[in-house]
């Protein structure tokens, strides 16, 4: 599918080496959905684009009312990442917003330094090991109360 569309004959396209990736990018171009918050904690300077029919953005902003759409904005509660959803994607966007983050130095350390939040805001290293304890414990106790 990739190699089908136009301009690609250049790019070389890879699978399965996401975080191999992400540490030798210089930025992204990341869809939203987990891999926006991957991305953020690898470091990865990124802009978020997002498009779909217009009827269901429609209605999935009728039926969900939420600021941002990557788990960077919302983890965080602000504009971490450039969003781009629906008629704000375009090419020329998408190239200045890239172009920002490769060459204005001050955007791309402010996106770092809230990267550096964003680890704090969800517990910093070993947060999945004391979470998982936590859930072990919690089953371990009411398993002992009947």
């Amino acid at each position: 599918f990739y190699k089908s569309i136009p301009g690609t004959e250049k790019v070389k396209i890879v699978f399965g080496k996401t975080y191999q990736l992400f540490a030798e990018a210089e930025a992204g171009i990341i869809t939203s959905g987990t891999a926006t918050l991957e991305a953020a904690l690898h470091d990865l300077p990124q802009v978020v684009c997002y498009k779909g029919s217009s009827i269901s953005y429609y209605i999935a902003r009728m039926l969900v009312k939420i600021k941002y759409i990557s788990l960077v904005n919302l983890i965080m509660d602000k504009e971490v990442v450039r969003e781009l959803i629906q008629g704000e994607m375009s090419e020329g966007q998408i190239h200045k917003e890239l172009d920002a983050l490769l060459s204005d130095s001050e955007k791309k350390q402010q996106q770092l330094s809230d990267y550096q939040e964003l680890r704090t805001k969800l517990g910093g290293k070993g947060a999945s090991d004391r979470t998982a304890q936590a859930m072990l414990e919690v089953i371990a106790s009411s398993d002992r109360r009947g």
